[in-house]
């Protein structure tokens, strides 16, 4: 008798199960390796004597160079024709390039060029699993399921990060009580990397339902351009852009300020970046029910304007308790800028193009990054590493965001309150944690399948046909 190869439904139940709990694994290693390692990696560079500049650019740079490298992963997943075994191959090469970081630290030096070439592979190789991963969750996690899941994944993730930051922030502050800060470098980035090795396992338990989804193609650059030119959301782009640029000019710089002019401890520094990371957290569903109540639209005004004076804010006061408080506010203001651009960008995002433009909006948020970031060492570079210089650069980054707000005038009103997906269906993926942001993110998108059903456009305007594509709406 020959059996049925169509699985039945306590066996598709199964291994959906195994897939939920092996995705809750990946989550939970990959955040270790970020609170562990990535998250110290700016501070290691200052202790083995790289110079404030140099330290600030160490954040920016290479994420723009593995932007560029990740622009090949759309194609790269079609070659291999699965999505899953791209996403593996990168994460166990995001795992094997914090090897040579521990190696140095275990030596003591590393070359300033060395330094950026490794961390360039880093990010290429972490930058390069997310939007081929987006794609890939979205085809294993049932849509009835996805939004609780993904509160949970996130919970997870976020706790996991959380953990390592503490662990990290601690040993390190031992270590240098005890002049061996080099050694436990060593040892957090070799853990950090033994975490992305077992989140890498997790993955590869993972099924693949779909090698490579149907419809699943890559936008050219010149439409995707042309969406850029003429279409809300592609104004909204232009606006994020803008903000990350001028966000730059002071944010790479506050950690060699932390700990190089203001000599904070391992200790005081892990809880600044913890006041804005713990602060983040709890403020997204806060905001949510906000935006759910007035619209992204609003909160966006809201966090817009708040993010103006945050770098300003620092030169007021060096004393720690201050530095706390302010750290906490800006944690709870990114949330909502982070919360309100994705629920409005992503809005009409289609599925089989969501790799591709990722993709391109990777490149173009790191791009403004090192603008930035080049911009601000430029000055510091100039007027020297001293305390007056980065109150400069502070000043200049909060005067440069407040003309941001003449983009963000033209671009919605406070007032409109447009269709959009549930708040609750945005959770963060976690890829970097930063002390002027809380964390680098980038949205979890399988759940925002679930787009408004009357076909309102993103500003709130007449409806859109229903025939057209959605990533095509206007």
């Amino acid at each position: 008798m020959v059996q049925s190869s169509k699985p039945s439904g306590d066996q598709i139940s199964s291994q959906v199960r195994r897939d939920l709990r092996a995705s809750i694994g990946d989550a939970v290693g990959y955040s270790f390796t970020v609170g562990l390692g990535e998250a110290y990696i700016a501070a290691f560079a200052l202790a083995v004597g790289m110079g404030e500049v140099v330290t600030g650019l160490v954040a920016t740079l290479p994420m723009l160079l593995g932007s560029v490298l990740q622009l090949m992963a759309p194609g790269m997943a079609r070659a291999l024709g699965s999505l899953r075994r791209w996403v593996l191959i990168c994460a166990v090469v995001q795992s094997l390039s914090l090897v040579p970081l521990g190696y140095a630290a275990w030596h003591g030096r590393i070359s300033a060029p060395v330094l950026l070439l490794i961390v360039t592979l880093y990010w290429a190789a972490n930058l390069s699993t997310g939007p081929a991963w987006n794609t890939w969750i979205g085809t294993l996690v049932p849509k009835p399921i996805r939004a609780n899941y993904f509160a949970l994944r996130s919970r997870f993730a976020q706790v996991a990060v959380l953990i390592g930051l503490a662990v990290a922030g601690l040993s390190l502050h031992y270590g240098k009580q005890q002049d061996r800060t080099l050694t436990v470098f060593c040892f957090l980035f070799l853990a950090a990397a033994m975490c992305r090795l077992i989140s890498a396992w997790f993955l590869s338990r993972h099924s693949e339902p779909q090698p490579i989804p149907k419809n699943y193609r890559m936008v050219p650059f010149k439409e995707l351009l042309g969406r850029v030119r003429s279409a809300a959301d592609g104004r909204l782009l232009g606006y994020m852009i803008t903000v990350q640029v001028c966000v730059q000019v002071s944010g790479p710089f506050f950690t060699p300020y932390m700990l190089g002019r203001l000599q904070f401890s391992y200790m005081e520094y892990l809880m600044l970046i913890a006041g804005a990371f713990v602060s983040k957290i709890i403020a997204f569903p806060l905001l949510g029910r906000f935006a759910d109540r007035y619209g992204a639209s609003a909160l966006l005004w809201f966090s817009g304007v708040g993010i103006v004076p945050l770098s300003a804010f620092w030169i007021v006061s060096d004393q720690l308790v201050y530095l706390l408080v302010l750290q906490v506010f800006a944690g709870a203001i990114w949330a909502g800028y982070e919360l309100a651009t994705f629920l409005l960008l992503f809005d009409h995002i289609a599925e089989h193009e969501r790799t591709s433009i990722l993709t391109v909006f990777n490149f173009a948020n790191a791009l403004a990054m090192v603008g930035g970031s080049l911009l601000g060492g430029t000055v510091l570079g100039v007027m020297g590493e001293v305390i007056g210089s980065y109150h400069v650069v502070f000043v200049m980054s909060g005067v440069a965001r407040l003309g941001t707000l003449f983009f963000l005038r033209g671009l919605v009103s406070p007032a409109s309150r447009p269709k959009m997906i549930r708040f609750d269906a945005f959770f963060p993926r976690i890829l970097a944690v930063r002390p002027s942001l809380g964390s680098l993110d980038r949205p979890l998108l399988p759940e925002v399948d679930q787009a408004d059903e009357d076909g309102e456009s993103l500003t709130g305007d007449e409806p859109e046909r229903q025939d057209k594509p959605a990533a095509l709406r206007t």
